[in-house]
């Protein structure tokens, strides 16, 4: 019963900020229409923002599925060693390489560039992604693919077709941690991204809540709090079950 009672509090407590909020948001309905129509409109934001969020989520899924699989089934000279560097990118602060990598994208031609901000995204994914994949492909017994290949699969048919089925749950919570990051970041787009044009949800709402003398329209910022919440909220509920069992599997192992 007491188990209950402290979850049920530990719920109110995580709930009510976003009641609140909601709540707030409420109070004047033409916050929301204002949100909408300010600058390029909410629509493009939110569209920049899905664009990032879907090339970010692809890209580290693609890169960390394949990597993780490398490192979890082949030997190969230096393995970890490039495994520990690609986890020592956590011990890196955030904001001290953005201005190089903005300077790096310059070279390329990404700079301002959606593309460019979402190969930010998955560099910085990267370490918990490829520990996340190794460890889930370590779980998934070698039989499994030894029978495939018996069968005349070869390694990338097998790999795709029977390993990347076993190792679902990872990807979805690889998936979703991508997706929150991406969708919510707020300084790489601010640092990265210089056209109103391409501004993701995050850098619009706290450009639009700004009014004279830096004071803050709290009504407007609470319904852009609502507006990029609630995708994360329906993500996570439909993708519970799936991302506790990866969570739990990729995690604990090793």
């Amino acid at each position: 019963m007491s188990r209950y009672l402290t979850l049920s509090a530990l719920a109110v407590l995580f709930l009510f900020p976003l009641v609140w909020s909601g709540y707030a948001s409420l109070e004047e309905p033409s916050n929301y229409l204002e949100m909408a129509q300010f600058g390029e409109g909410v629509g493009t934001y939110a569209t920049n923002s899905v664009l990032v969020s879907v090339m970010t989520v692809g890209g580290t899924l693609v890169v960390s599925a394949l990597g993780g699989y490398g490192f979890a089934r082949f030997d190969f000279p230096g393995k970890n060693v490039l495994f520990l560097a690609t986890l020592a990118i956590l011990m890196v602060p955030y904001a001290t390489i953005l201005i190089p990598l903005y300077v790096l994208l310059g070279y390329l031609g990404l700079q301002n560039s959606l593309v460019g901000l979402s190969l930010v995204f998955v560099m910085f994914q990267l370490p918990f992604a490829l520990f996340m994949m190794r460890n889930a492909f370590e779980a998934v017994p070698r039989e499994l693919e030894e029978a495939a290949l018996v069968d005349g699969c070869g390694t990338f048919r097998a790999f795709s077709r029977i390993l990347l089925h076993a190792v679902r749950p990872a990807l979805i919570t690889v998936g979703l941690f991508a997706f929150l990051a991406s969708w919510n970041d707020f300084f790489a787009p601010l640092i990265l991204l210089n056209d109103g044009a391409s501004f993701t949800l995050p850098v619009a709402v706290v450009s639009m809540t700004q009014h004279t003398f830096g004071a803050i329209d709290y009504g407007m910022l609470q319904a852009g709090v609502m507006v990029m919440a609630i995708p994360c909220l329906i993500l996570f509920i439909v993708l519970q079950r799936h991302y506790v069992r990866g969570f739990m599997s990729g995690a604990l192992r090793g």
